[in-house]
């Protein structure tokens, strides 16, 4: 999907950005909210919707301008394009049964999804397990990942792994008809499926060589006319 980034309060609301993440987002003289990721549509579209259980799970990827307030915040990263206000973000959205081993399941896969990007870009990096105390009130469990960035020797998040068993569905109200016959909530996750220009930073820095130039990684020289370094 290519999804809107300007939207009404409620679908903030369904997805737990709202009332507690109020200070990240920018608002309109109108009363709406300019996203921060894909998610909050897309989790929007199925709004009040039953889906058939056959159709489930759902998987999806959105594209769309994001916008946090949250740049340069506590004077950090104010410098250079790691933090800014406004990004492109690729999102994965998932709706499945309500079954705390399906979302178990495909957080490992969606998260996985986000890793062998890395991989196949030569990007170092490491998962990271959000502990108990730092997870989002909507949370059941959430992993970051992080890819090195050289000039800062340490490793920053490039990606964010979440799921909500049916914190949001609820909100949604989205649910579904199981063989009982009985309606359920569904359970959602979402993943980063890729940033910019955060990625870029990675990308650029661990393939610098000596002289300056950059090594395109192997798997993208298709799309650069098979060039193999930039100079």
């Amino acid at each position: 999907m290519i999804v809107p980034s300007l939207l009404k309060r409620e679908v903030f609301m369904g997805t737990g950005y709202l009332p507690q993440g109020e200070e990240d987002l920018y608002k309109t003289q109108d009363g709406e909210y300019l996203s921060g990721t894909a998610e909050v549509a897309m989790m929007g579209h199925y709004m009040g919707e039953v889906i058939e259980k056959k159709d489930l799970p759902i998987k999806m990827l959105g594209f769309s301008d994001a916008f946090r307030r949250e740049a340069g915040s506590h004077g950090k990263d104010t410098k250079g394009i790691l933090r800014v206000h406004e990004f492109y973000k690729f999102e994965q959205v998932l709706l499945c049964e309500a079954s705390h081993a399906d979302s178990v399941k495909y957080h490992e896969e969606i998260n996985r999804n986000f890793e062998e990007f890395l991989e196949s870009l030569e990007i170092p990096y490491r998962r990271v397990e959000i502990c108990t105390g730092d997870l989002k009130a909507a949370h059941v469990k959430s992993y970051d990942t992080e890819g090195w960035i050289p000039s800062q020797n340490q490793y920053r998040e490039l990606s964010s792994a979440s799921y909500y068993h049916d914190f949001q569905a609820r909100r949604f109200n989205i649910r579904y008809k199981d063989t009982d016959g009985k309606l359920r909530f569904a359970h959602s996750l979402n993943s980063t499926a890729v940033a910019t220009p955060r990625i870029l930073v990675a990308l650029v820095e661990n393939c610098q060589q000596t002289d300056g130039s950059v090594k395109i990684p192997e798997v993208l020289r298709k799309y650069m006319g098979g060039k193999e370094f930039i100079r």
